[in-house]
This record gives C-alpha cells, structure tokens and sequence, in this order.
C-alpha cells in the first residue's frame, strides 16, 4: 500500500476541533446533568409513586428503550417542527440526549433502590425522618453507590453516541470531521485525530466520575 499521510491539513484545521470537542463535551455534560435528573424522577415514580405515573414511566422507558437513537433525534428535529415545534440542532440534540439517557439511567437506578433492605427504610422512618429525607439519604445515595459503575458507564456511552447528533447538522466533533473530509479529502488522517480525540474524552470522563466517587460516595458501607 503505497499512502502518504498528510496530517498539515487537519492540523491546520484545530481551531474548528477544539469547538467541535468543545460542543461535544457540552452536549455531553449537559444531557448528563439533566438526564440523571429525570432519571431519579423516574425510578421514584416507578418504585414508589401512584399507578398512573407507573404507567407513564413504563410506557416512556419502553418507547425510549425499543426505538433506535437516531429515529429519536430524527423525531425531536424533522417532526416536532411540523406541528410548529422548533428549535436549533443543538437544542434537538440536546433534548433527544436527555430523554434517551433518562430512559436508560431509570432503569439502573430502580435496580439500585430496589437493591435496598427494608429494614434500613423502616430504621429510617423510625428516626422520625420524613420521607423525602428518607428517599434522599437512606435509599438513593447508598442506591447511587451501589450502581455507580453501571451509571457511569452509561454517561460514557452516551458521550460516544453523541456523535449520532452530526446527522442533524449540530457543531459536534464528528460534523466537524465530516466537514473537514469533505474540504481536504483527507478521511484517513481526519478520522484517526478524531478516534484520538474521543478516546481522550472517555478518558477524561471516566477520571472525572472517579474523582466524584471520591468525593461524594467513598464511605464505608455498614449494611
């Protein structure tokens, strides 16, 4: 195979992947916040909240979790917008992010609260705490503990699957790539920077989930 690599051209072109990274990174953290945030609402209603918010949360976790990635960005973008619904390919991006991690992190969640003795709920309830309380420290932060890998996991993976997001035009890494590909032709050398790039970020996101292990959950554990 006679090829010469040829990287001066996506070099040159840093500037335009530092913000696709960027953008990447912000979609990423973003849906992660948010995303989580649905996902506790979610597995309360589902292991403790009235029959009709169970309905909901089945039937969103089941639509969500049977439909492909990219058929849910398709729908937050192309179809919303025909019943006058509109908004940039960030905010698609970001909303089919949020919902599609919601849909998944509920799920291990509701594992985590399940995995929860109901003796410790009960000793809970006997120390007159309210039951907000109780759900907040005695069953969701040894909940979250107990499947933090598993959580974590998912955000990373949903950092990777962002790349989908390029399909609808978002600033992204990839359409940055994409772009560049089509201007220098230089697939090869593009997409080995970009392999690069990603698995940088995963790096970095799984060091910094660590980090907060560290710092929120790494307390011995009695049960």
């Amino acid at each position: 195979m006679n090829y010469t690599f040829q990287f001066d051209a996506v070099f040159a072109a840093w500037p335009l992947l530092l913000k696709g990274t960027w953008i990447t990174i912000q979609l990423s953290l973003t849906a992660t916040v948010l995303g989580l945030a649905v996902a506790v609402a979610c597995a309360w209603a589902k292991t403790s909240g009235p029959a009709p918010a169970r309905f909901v949360v089945n039937a969103y976790i089941e639509l969500v979790r049977n439909t492909p990635f990219l058929v849910q960005l398709f729908f937050f973008f192309f179809a919303l917008p025909a019943i006058g619904l509109r908004w940039s390919a960030y905010a698609a991006a970001l909303v089919a992010m949020v919902v599609n991690l919601g849909a998944y992190a509920t799920e291990i969640i509701r594992a985590g609260i399940e995995s929860i003795p109901r003796g410790q709920i009960e000793a809970g309830l006997a120390l007159n705490l309210k039951r907000h309380q109780v759900f907040r420290f005695v069953i969701l932060k040894p909940a979250l503990k107990a499947i933090y890998p598993a959580l974590t996991s998912q955000f990373i993976l949903l950092m990777l699957s962002s790349a989908v997001v390029s399909a609808i035009s978002a600033d992204d890494l990839t359409s940055v790539a994409a772009n560049l590909q089509s201007q220098t032709f230089r697939s090869f050398e593009i997409y080995i920077v970009v392999a690069c790039i990603y698995l940088a970020l995963a790096l970095s996101f799984s060091a910094l989930f660590k980090l907060i292990y560290r710092a929120a959950l790494n307390y011995p554990d009695r049960r």
